[in-house]
């Protein structure tokens, strides 16, 4: 186990040092799941991922815990199921061609408007989603495609389920997509290209059923399924949004996103369709 002791000698406030920063006693490079999982149970402790987040406010930790040595940044790929790894960067999912192939290309598309390019290659897949944020992409575009997480302790639960558990100690070890033969596609909007999006929205198809998700509600991201029965596309889209419930704040507020939200299924739903047709 790899430990470096850090000394504060700069102990100005963020008011008198004119920006945030990110401070730590100690660095410590985890060799082991088990190693980093008891060292992550001091509530003064932090795991760290891409550190996008985490470094842009002043947070004061005991030590912080690296798992960069455990060969977690993977995407693999077998004939049931891709595995992606919690330090896979965003930027690697972005640009995965297995993945973008057999989904559609949604990869490319939740991903596109995150800031930019060299945030992208920071940002983990482990932190975007065990962070559950309101306005992540992610969550959003997983969601939809019925995938699983991977926790150190409680082993494997869907995401939905996940998404809906309080924040505890547990470590995210890997996302697990199931290759089930589902049409996807995802979109979202934002009020300029590389803002937190004021409505995100992901719709998959699997046999009779449409599996719809929508964040930045701005509440987190959430999912509901329904039959493809006689009903028009209009008509399922209207029911689909109708499904969650929408806020207010800085953005947008609850009725246009619910407006954004309906329109977004509707047409993302008649995409999949026309793929379906071809």
């Amino acid at each position: 186990m790899f430990h470096r002791k850090i000394f504060l000698l700069d102990k100005k406030s963020e008011k008198e040092r004119g920006y945030p920063v990110f401070r730590t006693n100690e660095f410590v490079k985890a060799q082991s799941l088990e190693e980093a999982y008891q060292l992550n149970q001091k509530k003064s402790n932090v795991l760290l991922g891409g550190m996008m987040w985490l470094k842009m406010g002043s947070n004061y930790k005991s030590a912080a815990i690296d798992l960069s040595d455990l060969g977690l940044d993977y995407i693999e790929e077998d004939e049931e199921e891709f595995r992606i790894g919690c330090m896979c960067s965003l930027r690697s999912l972005e640009l995965h061609e297995g993945l973008n192939r057999y989904f559609g290309g949604v990869f490319r598309e939740c991903t596109k408007g995150i800031v930019g390019v060299q945030f992208r290659n920071g940002a983990t897949v482990g932190g975007s989603v065990f962070g559950r944020y309101g306005f992540s992409d992610i969550l959003t575009c997983m969601m939809m495609l019925d995938a699983q997480v991977e926790l150190y302790r409680r082993g494997r639960i869907s995401l939905e389920e996940f998404a809906k558990l309080p924040y505890d100690r547990d470590i995210l070890v890997q996302v697990i997509l199931k290759k089930d033969g589902r049409r996807a596609a995802y979109t979202s909007s934002r009020r300029s290209k590389t803002d937190f999006p004021m409505i995100a929205c992901g719709v998959a198809k699997k046999g009779d059923s449409w599996y719809v998700s929508v964040g930045a509600r701005p509440a987190k991201a959430a999912l509901c399924v329904l039959p493809d029965g006689k009903e028009t596309v209009q008509e399922l889209a209207e029911k689909a949004a109708e499904a969650f419930t929408y806020g207010d704040n800085m953005r947008a507020g609850g009725e246009y996103r619910k407006y954004l939200a309906q329109v977004s299924i509707r047409r993302l739903m008649e995409q999949i369709s026309r793929e379906e047709e071809k």
